[in-house]
C-alpha cells in the first residue's frame, strides 16, 4: 500500500449502515480547502486554520443544500494524524454519506485506503507500530476485557515495556564498548559477570511478555468451545443457561438440534465461541447425518470440548464414543441431571443440573482455570497481539540466551556486544523501527478503511 502523504484523503468513518449520524473524515495539506469549497456555514465565514466546531450545510456543485451538518477542524500537528484534518458530522445515510464524500472527490481529496488514516498517524510519530494496531484491536474488541486490554496497548504499556528493555541493552552494549575498547585501563563499566546479570534480568521480563501471547489470541479472537453429547443430553439447556437467553430450541424430543448453531458468550472477559452441536447418534435420516459430521468436524476445530452425558441413565455406545472423540483433547466432561437419581460414576467429571442452574459457577471456574491457567492477566499488562509480535519476542530472547553461552564460554566482550546489538534491533522492529514498507503495508491492509 503506497502512501503519498502530501494528498488529501477522505473516508466515510462511521459504519456502512443506516444511522442517526454519520462521520466523514478528511486528513492532509488540502484538508481546509477542500471542506471549504463543499462547506457554507451559518455564519457565511470561511473556514480558519484554527481548532473550532461550525454549524452550516453541505452544497452540491450547483450550490443546493445536500445536508445540514456540523464541522470539526483540527489543524496540524494537534490531530489523530498530526495532519490537517476535518470531521464532517451529517446524518447517517448512506445515500448522504455518499454526496458528500463525492463531493470532497471533486474538490480534490482522494478516497482513503484500508488503515490509512492510522498509518499516517505511525508515519508522522504519533502511534508506534503496536499502539497503531490497538487502534483496530479497540474497534474489534469482544468483551470489556478485550477492550481494556486493547487500551492498555493503545496508552503504550507494551511499547513502554519493550522501550525499558531496549534501553537497559543501551546501557549494557556501552558497558561492553568500555570494556572493548579500553581492555586495560581502570574505566567506570561493569564486569561481564554482572552485565550478565542484567542480560537475564531483560531476558526475564521477555518471557513476562511471551506469557501474553496465549491471553492476546483468546482476547482478540475468543476461544471456541464445542458442545457435544448424544441428542436430548442438555447440549442446547446449557448453550441458554450461559447466554442467558432462549437462543436454542428446547425439547423433550431426541435430535431437536440438527445443524451448528454458534453464539458468543462473555464469560469472565473471555469471548467464548461456543458451538451446541447435533446430537451424535445413529443418524435418522440424511439432514440429520450431514448435522452429526459438522458436530465432529466442530470436535476437531474446538479449543475446548465441553462433552455432556445423562448422569440418570447408563452409558450408551454414543456415549462412549464421545468419551473416545475427546481423549487427549482439551475438554471437561459434564454428567447433567443430578436432580434426577444418579447411575452414571464418570471420573473427573462436574455434576449439574443444567435444568435448575445447579453446577453452574463451578463450570464457569473449570472452563476459566482451562483457558487461562495460572496467567495473572493485572500483573502483566498489555498482550502480545499476533505472531509476528510473538516471533520478534522470541528472536530478542535468542540473541539474550546467546549472549549469556557467550559470556559462560569465556569468549570476548565484542561478541556479547553483537548478540546485545542484534536484540535491540530486533526490538525496534516491534515498535515499527526498521521495519520493511511490505510489512507495515500488510499490517494496515487489516483496517477498515476510515480507520
Amino acid at each position: 500500500m503506497e502512501i503519498f502523504q502530501d494528498e488529501t484523503i477522505s473516508a466515510i468513518a462511521t459504519a456502512a449502515a443506516p444511522a442517526g449520524i454519520g462521520v466523514i473524515r478528511l486528513s492532509g495539506e488540502h484538508a481546509f480547502d477542500v471542506a471549504d469549497s463543499i462547506f457554507r456555514s451559518s455564519t457565511r465565514r470561511k473556514i480558519e486554520r484554527s481548532r473550532k466546531i461550525l454549524h452550516g450545510h453541505i452544497l452540491d456543485s450547483d450550490g443546493k443544500v445536500i445536508d445540514e451538518v456540523i464541522l470539526l477542524t483540527m489543524p496540524a500537528p494537534n490531530s489523530y494524524t498530526r495532519e490537517d484534518v476535518v470531521e464532517i458530522q451529517s446524518h447517517g445515510g448512506i445515500t448522504v454519506l455518499r454526496r458528500i464524500m463525492q463531493r470532497t472527490f471533486d474538490a480534490g481529496s482522494r478516497p482513503a485506503q484500508r488503515g490509512e488514516f492510522t498509518k499516517r498517524a505511525f508515519l508522522n510519530g504519533r502511534l508506534d507500530l503496536s499502539q497503531a494496531q490497538a487502534v483496530m484491536d479497540i474497534v474489534q474488541a469482544k468483551t470489556e476485557t478485550s477492550l481494556e486490554r486493547a487500551q492498555q496497548n493503545l496508552e503504550g504499556k507494551m511499547s513502554r515495556r519493550i522501550r525499558n528493555i531496549q534501553a537497559e541493552l543501551l546501557e549494557l552494549l556501552a558497558n561492553l564498548e568500555a570494556l572493548i575498547d579500553f581492555p586495560d585501563e581502570d574505566v567506570d563499566a561493569l564486569p561481564l559477570n554482572e552485565i550478565r546479570t542484567k542480560i537475564l534480568e531483560s531476558k526475564s521480563e521477555i518471557e513476562k511478555i511471551l506469557e501474553t501471547a496465549r491471553d492476546g489470541k483468546i482476547l482478540r479472537e475468543g476461544v471456541k468451545v464445542a458442545l457435544i453429547g448424544k441428542p436430548n443430553v442438555g447440549k442446547s439447556s446449557l448453550l441458554n443457561l450461559l447466554l442467558r437467553e432462549d437462543r436454542a430450541i428446547v425439547t423433550d424430543i431426541p435430535g431437536t438440534t440438527r445443524d451448528s448453531i454458534e453464539e458468543i458468550v462473555n464469560l469472565d472477559g473471555i469471548p467464548l465461541v461456543i458451538i451446541d452441536t447435533a446430537g451424535i447418534r445413529t443418524p435418522a435420516d440424511e439432514v440429520e447425518q450431514i448435522g452429526i459430521e459438522r458436530a465432529k468436524k466442530s470436535i476437531d476445530q474446538a479449543e475446548l470440548i465441553l462433552a455432556l452425558f445423562d448422569g440418570s441413565k447408563p452409558l450408551t455406545h454414543e456415549d462412549e464414543e464421545i468419551l473416545d472423540l475427546i481423549q487427549n483433547r482439551d475438554a471437561i466432561k459434564i454428567l447433567n441431571k443430578k436432580d434426577l437419581p444418579q447411575v452414571v460414576d464418570l471420573p473427573d467429571s462436574i455434576q449439574m443440573s443444567i435444568k435448575f442452574g445447579e453446577g453452574e459457577e463451578f463450570l464457569k471456574k473449570s472452563i476459566l482455570q482451562k483457558i487461562l491457567g495460572n496467567s495473572n492477566r493485572e500483573e502483566n499488562p498489555g498482550f502480545l497481539r499476533d505472531a509476528r509480535e510473538e516471533n520478534i519476542m522470541r528472536q530478542a530472547q535468542s540473541e539474550l540466551e546467546s549472549a549469556i553461552q557467550t559470556i559462560d564460554r569465556g569468549l570476548d566482550a565484542d561478541f556479547v556486544s553483537i548478540n546485545l546489538r542484534s536484540a535491540w534491533e530486533i526490538l525496534g522492529e516491534f515498535l515499527g523501527e526498521n521495519v520493511s514498507e511490505k510489512v507495515i503495508d500488510l499490517i494496515f491492509e487489516k483496517f477498515c478503511v476510515g480507520k
